[in-house]
């Protein structure tokens, strides 16, 4: 039995980064880039007004009311480029370009246009209301790094500065596989004795959010040599296999067992992990393979603290650590003497800005119902209790 650190640090010597690939720039929310995205220019690219008004010299408005000649106008996309001269005014709209000569904007709240003039009825000073050309950024400069996950609100910044198609690292392919003679499809009624294949389709959505891409195998029941098949051929197309139950050391739990026939190189198979202490990780070829607990809140908890590291290696994602803090503890947590516990948690903050993780008061780890609420993990290192009100290590899900 190995602690989780040995354990992270044995996936992070088995995985090999995959190759990169352009994608359209719509595709790419969720995927880790392989290139740097350098800005094409300044941004903005010319003095910008901040306001609707008038484009002015900052001098002319020292003793106000005064009176200034209008001699042009500036839109968005349809700018005066000619030179702005002493007593001369601009009108400016928000995001049009500065003239040259202007220093200042004066918004339209505080002017009125008479005739050919306009009366600004109080002073600016130089600069206001305008934004400098590259004070947002400067041409040439690296806006997103490589290795950085884009987000949604990457993606204006992306298109801004032209890149229509962006380098990502290849979307692993992942092949999920549920285990167990219990086992029906979550459209099916379980008879006596039977459940729903619940930790399928939560594999799935936790796969897609760190940017692969996974495909539901049919479920295996408990024979040896149907698993022996189904992992085989799995891996000829995969990336990573994951399969969840028939783990642990029961009459009926083949996943190691299978693994072993296959020629599959196991790396670990138990982790000092309260929930998970029996998850596997191994390699087939050039396939990673993860044997996960069956029950879902160790299945869940296996997959953030191994499964979503292997994912993010392979895209050579330049952070693949799931987030960590900590938060004070709402009541107290009791720890085990021989693993470490991760506790599903609520977050909150108390008035005075602390944050606060509650354990969740669940039946163990097939209570999925009490998991779902669960927004952090609180690690109880082994061998101790933590009393409410002290400060605890957790994980973000």
């Amino acid at each position: 039995m190995i602690p989780v650190a040995k354990a992270i640090k044995i996936i992070e010597q088995n995985v090999k980064p995959l190759a990169g690939e352009r994608i359209r720039l719509a595709d790419s929310v969720r995927r880790v880039l392989a290139e740097n995205i350098v800005s094409d220019s300044d941004l903005p690219p010319f003095d910008r007004s901040q306001m609707d008004g008038y484009a002015v010299v900052a001098a002319d408005t020292i003793e106000c009311p005064v009176d200034l000649k209008i001699v042009g106008e500036s839109a968005a996309g349809r700018g005066w480029h000619k030179v702005l001269k002493r007593g001369e005014a601009v009108r400016i709209m928000t995001g049009a370009p500065v003239p040259a000569g202007a220093d200042a904007i004066q918004k339209i709240e505080v002017a009125q246009e008479i005739d050919d003039s306009v009366r600004i009825f109080e002073p600016t000073e130089k600069g206001r209301y305008i934004v400098k050309k590259g004070s947002e950024i400067k041409k040439g400069k690296v806006v997103v790094q490589a290795g950085e996950m884009i987000t949604d609100n990457m993606i204006a910044s992306l298109a801004a500065f032209g890149y229509a198609r962006v380098k990502v690292a290849r979307s692993p392919r992942v092949a999920i596989i549920g285990t167990g003679s219990e086992i029906v499809e979550i459209d099916k009624k379980p008879r006596r004795d039977q459940i729903r294949n619940s930790n399928s389709v939560m594999l799935d959505v936790l796969c897609r959010k760190f940017g692969a891409t996974p495909i539901i195998l049919p479920n295996v029941r408990d024979e040896i040599s149907d698993l022996r098949s189904q992992i085989a051929k799995a891996a000829q197309s995969s990336d990573i296999v994951i399969l969840t139950g028939g783990v642990s050391v029961g009459k009926y739990d083949h996943t190691k067992t299978a693994l072993e026939q296959i020629g599959a190189e196991i790396f670990f198979d138990k982790v000092r992990l309260k929930p998970g202490k029996p998850a596997v990780f191994a390699r087939l070829g050039k396939t990673l393979i993860f044997g996960l607990p069956g029950n879902p809140v160790s299945a869940a908890v296996t997959f953030h603290l191994f499964v979503r590291k292997a994912i993010l290696l392979l895209q050579n994602a330049s952070n693949s650590n799931a987030d960590k803090g900590f938060a004070s503890l709402l009541i107290a947590a009791k720890g085990t003497k021989e693993r470490d516990v991760y506790l599903p948690a609520r977050l909150s903050t108390t008035n005075d800005g602390r944050l606060v993780a509650e354990p969740l008061r669940f039946s163990g780890s097939s209570d999925f119902v009490g998991f779902a609420k669960a927004e952090a993990l609180v690690v109880v290192p082994r061998g101790t209790n933590l009393l409410a009100g002290e400060a605890a290590k957790i994980v973000y899900l």
